[in-house]
């Protein structure tokens, strides 16, 4: 199979009753087959032919997850489109204008939150000729359509001349165009990633070749559909396999929405979910608060559960092994009081999370995996269409990005771009199928991120003779020494936020500088909690100076002496560290829409606080800056 429509063609054929898409309707959710769905696709693909749709033309898709969102996205395909997914954390003058304008989308379509988006700016998009409003609207400007309207104009397409569309889906190519993807745009203008039919059809096989999914499983699409790991590994993988997708329950509003995930979850029972690291660590504070919430004794009981379940499984592959073994009655009797009820909160039937969209920390591996629900880290880039590697139930190693997907081929390249032997750190590059066709209108940017075939990642990163890709993080956020030696500072950045109960954000800097300093966001929850706990009134000068002393402690712990010792080299830990008076947010712009640190705005944003740093004054911790940014957490 080499597109998307051969994919979703054959699965159609072999799995007709089976339920693909499930929706909340009426308090409940209701499912449509696979042979369902295909009806609504070609209804949908005739009414945008009917609409003046011609192959190549781009249609831009702003959406919540929804049946309308992937049954939207088919039916531009088997039309000839070419689909423009859209995130839904877009603003709209400027991220939204810029992708619509630079994509040259004639169409667009829309939910109804985010209908007024698409009002904003449609008198600054001459191109786009409809709107497609999956919500309906009652007052139509010109070119207005409701989804249902179209559905409409299909069925009489569909009537008086079916072999146009038939003519048109069964001549779409592998090399056609299927999506272009926009890049979050944190350091520039975001990037077009042009993803064609065959890249999508072979890294849905290659990432087959990891995970099998049996057609009777079930996925809740927590993340965005337009996000490139949601899409190939959830909608395209359960769709290649005959499984069941639903969709979160819609709010007014997004925090109504992220409000409806716990329950959807019990109510829809997954097998799998497809997460992020943000998500991970959200839904471990949900599980420690409601246990916390019990009382001390199940708090107690529930610490040590973990450490028998975190020696008994050792790094993932070596799990019971050895004199291991011994504990297994144990860690049963705990799974059987404790780590079920856990489980029973997601529903009950889930076997694992995968993960992917950022580095993940082994902590985080660990407890998952302790309480029965492995978090299989994977490893992906949206130019790669995206996944390139992953941990499976039957291949995990704690701390990885698991094994590579077959039929591609990957080399660890120096800066020259000499392949490196085995073990050996560099650049991480991939030659595939899967590799996206280039940027859109941008050959100088694809010139220089696929060379001779291979696709180069910029993440840095090695292979272990097991066979593990291990990813170190982006180059373009390496600390640079003032004696010009590089390294990476996610790593440790996770570490300080995983493994101290005190602080919630970290970003290193170092830029050709004496040495490394730190911004940190603390934890304002846990050190209340622990100010209070000594007696100290809240926001009162001693709380402060305690808080602050005991971020120090956190940071100390990987120093010399420390029970971190050894974790990192010494010269990346931070000599001094600034508290910060508020959070990485998307809302301050310092978060992407994949939660990840946009650098380079946290520099500009903090300017002042990284310059402190420098100063004699900022070696002490208890200096008028940090005390005066602590009182705003206190």
């Amino acid at each position: 199979m080499k597109t998307i429509i051969e994919l979703f063609e054959s699965s159609v054929a072999k799995y007709p009753d089976n339920i693909y898409l499930w929706e909340k309707r009426n308090g409940k959710y209701e499912g449509i087959t696979y042979r369902e769905t295909r009806n609504e696709v070609l209804r949908f693909a005739a009414g945008l032919l009917q609409l003046g749709l011609k192959k190549g033309d781009r249609v831009g898709l702003i959406s919540e997850g929804r049946n309308a969102w992937i049954i939207g996205e088919l039916g531009v395909l088997y039309a000839g489109g070419i689909n423009v997914p859209l995130s839904v954390k877009l603003d709209a003058a400027n991220e939204l204008a810029f992708r619509l304008k630079h994509s040259g989308a004639r169409m667009l379509m829309v939910s109804g939150n985010q209908a007024p988006k698409a009002e904003e700016i449609r008198g600054d998009l001459p191109s786009i000729e409809r709107i497609i409003y999956f919500d309906g609207k009652p007052d139509k400007s010109p070119g207005d359509i409701d989804y249902h309207e179209v559905l409409k104009m299909g069925d009489e397409l569909l009537r008086e001349t079916p072999d146009r569309l038939t003519q048109i889906w069964q001549n779409i190519q592998p090399s056609d165009l299927a999506n272009i993807s926009y890049t979050s745009g944190t350091t520039a203008d975001p990037k077009g990633i042009m993803l064609s039919h065959l890249n999508y059809a072979a890294n849905t096989i290659q990432a087959n070749t990891l995970t099998s999914i049996d057609s009777s499983w079930r996925t809740l699409a927590i993340l965005p559909w337009d996000h490139s790991f949601a899409h190939t590994a959830c909608l395209y993988c359960f769709m290649y396999n005959g499984a069941s997708v639903a969709s979160v329950e819609q709010g007014k509003t997004p925090l109504e929405t992220l409000r409806n995930v716990p329950k959807n979850i019990k109510e829809f029972k997954p097998h799998i979910m497809m997460s992020v690291p943000a998500l991970s660590k959200n839904f471990r504070k949900n599980i420690e608060g409601s246990i916390r919430a019990k009382g001390a004794t199940t708090w107690k009981l529930f610490n040590f559960a973990l450490k028998v379940a975190y020696l008994y499984n050792a790094d993932g592959w070596n799990r019971g092994k050895g004199s291991r073994i011994l504990l297994k009655p144990l860690l049963s009797l705990f799974d059987k009081i404790l780590f079920t009820k856990i489980r029973d909160g997601f529903g009950g039937e889930m076997r694992f999370f995968i993960g992917g969209g950022a580095l993940l920390d082994v902590e985080l591996q660990r407890f998952f995996y302790a309480i029965g629900m492995p978090m299989c880290q994977g490893y992906g880039l949206s130019e790669a269409s995206p996944v390139i590697s992953s941990n499976s139930l039957a291949n995990i190693k704690f701390g990885t990005s698991g094994k590579l997907v077959k039929y591609m081929e990957l080399k660890i390249v120096d800066d020259k771009g000499n392949e490196l032997p085995l073990g050996e750190k560099g650049e991480i590059c991939i030659k595939g199928d899967n590799v996206m066709a280039g940027y859109w209108e941008n050959p100088v940017a694809t010139a220089d991120t696929i060379r001779n075939g291979w696709l180069h990642t910029g993440d840095m990163g090695f292979m272990d003779p097991d066979g593990f890709l291990h990813v170190l993080g982006r180059f373009k956020s390496l600390l640079i020494s003032s004696d010009g030696e590089k390294f990476s500072p996610e790593g440790i950045e996770e570490a300080f936020v995983d493994q101290s109960p005190y602080i919630d954000q970290v970003m290193l800097h170092n830029n050709q500088n004496p040495f490394t300093v730190g911004l940190v966001v603390p934890n304002a929850t846990s050190l209340i909690r622990e100010t209070e706990k000594h007696g100290l009134a809240k926001g009162s000068d001693e709380a402060v100076d305690f808080a602050l002393k005991a971020l120090q402690k956190e940071i100390d712990a990987y120093k010399k002496g420390g029970k971190f010792e050894g974790q990192f080299p010494e010269r990346w830990l931070p000599t001094t560290i600034a508290v910060l008076p508020e959070a990485f947010t998307e809302d301050n712009a310092l978060l992407n829409s994949t939660m990840k640190m946009v650098r380079g705005k946290i520099n500009t944003y903090f300017s002042k606080e990284l310059e402190y740093l420098y100063s004699p004054e900022a070696k002490n911790i208890l200096n008028e800056m940090n005390r005066n940014a602590m009182k705003k957490w206190l």
